[in-house]
Order: C-alpha cells, then sequence, then structure tokens
C-alpha cells in the first residue's frame, strides 16, 4: 500500500469517491486509513475488529459527501469523504442559465452549457463554464458524460429540445435532474415519458418544477433557488426551511467538538 498522504492525492487526482480515516480516540489513537469507494482500504490501516464496520459506514458517509466522527467501542474514529468535483450540466443557454453557471462555478462545479442556438451559446456569454457545447440533443449526447456526480439542469422547455434529452438523462446515474417550467408544464412532460414506457419512480426524479419555494423572481434569484435544491439533493439532507427558529443542532455533519455555526 501506498502511504495515506500520497493516497489522498490520488483519489483526488483521479477523482475517485473515497474516504480520509482517523482514530482521534481510544486504542490506537492517530491510526490513519485511506478508503476507495470501490477498492476498500488502499493505504494505511484499522484494527480488524472495527475495519470492516469502518468501511461500511464510510460508504453511507461518501454517498452524501458527509464526515462524522463515530464511536467504536472505546474509539472514536472520524470519517470524511474525498469526493471528485461535481459536474452541473445546463441545457439551455438562457439568462437564468448565466446565472446559474457562474454561481455554480463560484460553488465548486464544473460547468458545461448546451444549446442548439450558436448565437447564444458562446464562451463570451459563458466565461466561466468550462465545456460549451452548440447542437441539438440528439446530436451532443454522447459528448456530454452523465455519471453520479452530475447534476442536470433543463431551463428549456420547448418539447423540440426537452424530448431528446430526458430519456438520455432518466437512463444515466445523475445525481440531480432538475427541469424548468410550471406544474402544467411538468404534468404534460410526465405524460410524455409515461407514454414512452418510463416508471413512475424513474419520471419522479425529475424535480419539477425546479428549484426551492424562496420566491425567486429574478434570473438570478431562480439560479439561487435551483442551486439551492442542487445542494439539498447533493448532501442528502436539509428541509428547504428557514433555520430561524430550529430546534437541535443545524449542521450534522459536523463533529462534536465543532459546535454549531
Amino acid at each position: 500500500m501506498v502511504d495515506v498522504l500520497s493516497a489522498i492525492r490520488g483519489l483526488i487526482d483521479s477523482e475517485r469517491l473515497g474516504a480520509a480515516v482517523t482514530i482521534v480516540e481510544g486504542a490506537d489513537l492517530g491510526l490513519r486509513a485511506v478508503i476507495d469507494a470501490e477498492l476498500g482500504y488502499i493505504a494505511g490501516s484499522m484494527p480488524e475488529d472495527i475495519a470492516d464496520d469502518i468501511v461500511d459506514d464510510a460508504g453511507s458517509l461518501m454517498k452524501d459527501e458527509q464526515k462524522r466522527t463515530l464511536g467504536y467501542g472505546e474509539r472514536q474514529v472520524f470519517i470524511e469523504s474525498i469526493t471528485p468535483q461535481p459536474h452541473l450540466l445546463i441545457f439551455g443557454a438562457v439568462h437564468i442559465a448565466q446565472s446559474l453557471c457562474r454561481l455554480g462555478a463560484d460553488l465548486g462545479f464544473r460547468v458545461t452549457i448546451s444549446d442548439a442556438r450558436p448565437i447564444f451559446t458562446t464562451a463570451e456569454r459563458f466565461p466561466e463554464a468550462d465545456k460549451v457545447v452548440v447542437g441539438w440533443p440528439d446530436q451532443v449526447m454522447d459528448e456530454l458524460l452523465m455519471d453520479g456526480r452530475t447534476y442536470v439542469v433543463l431551463l428549456s422547455h420547448d418539447p423540440r429540445f426537452e424530448d431528446p434529452v430526458l430519456p438520455a438523462v432518466l437512463a444515466s446515474p445523475a445525481r440531480y435532474i432538475g427541469a424548468m417550467g410550471s406544474r402544467r408544464t411538468h404534468a404534460k412532460r410526465m405524460d410524455r415519458l409515461s407514454a414512452e414506457g418510463f416508471s413512475d419512480e424513474q419520471i419522479a426524479r425529475i424535480h419539477g418544477p425546479v428549484g426551492l419555494d424562496i420566491g425567486a423572481e429574478a434570473p438570478g434569484e431562480v439560479a439561487v433557488s435551483i442551486l439551492a435544491e442542487m445542494i439539498q439533493a447533493r448532501y442528502g439532507s436539509g428541509s428547504g426551511n428557514s433555520l430561524k427558529g430550529r430546534a437541535g443542532r443545524i449542521h450534522l455533519q459536523r463533529t462534536e467538538d465543532e459546535g454549531d455555526v
């Protein structure tokens, strides 16, 4: 096995999902290890009596990019997820897309923007985008790889543009799928997908109307609403309600000694 720091760098450089593990209290204090989500332990070591339990718990935490200090008998073990950069894939080079691209990049997303209209789909309009793809969806889908770290947002709710996209997205392991449009538009969208043979469970993956209800009106505000819902999906937590007046801990992923924020 490689050393712990090299293993962590390797996960980051290869954009692989993993976790760093450290015993912070009890026997074997300071013992460290690195877990690859697919390969298991790739560096360091953990005591044999708790090693398998740590891998299982780390898998659950990695899924939602969380960190926790967990107890295993007399030992306290800090598990911190190491996650690849998330990918925001935006269909529709509209005004909301400009704000969504800029804010998404600020939040650490790798951003791709795609639209069939070359006059709108330019690097000048989307300077923060990592990739700008011009073309109708059925022409460019092969260029747009989607995995479990992909967040897809459809901002053009014209069926001519949407219908070639959604079947491919629903067949992918994309983490989040959001689609712009009113409740009536979304109902028609669901009917079309159902007629194509998609199940209710598959169709329910689509967040439509997209975003959290924050009273957004302006394009930038709508982008904030969408990103808020994406963040909620990313970490698998949060009610979307105001924190004011909430009882108990606010940020559950924080360790006990870090306190509330």
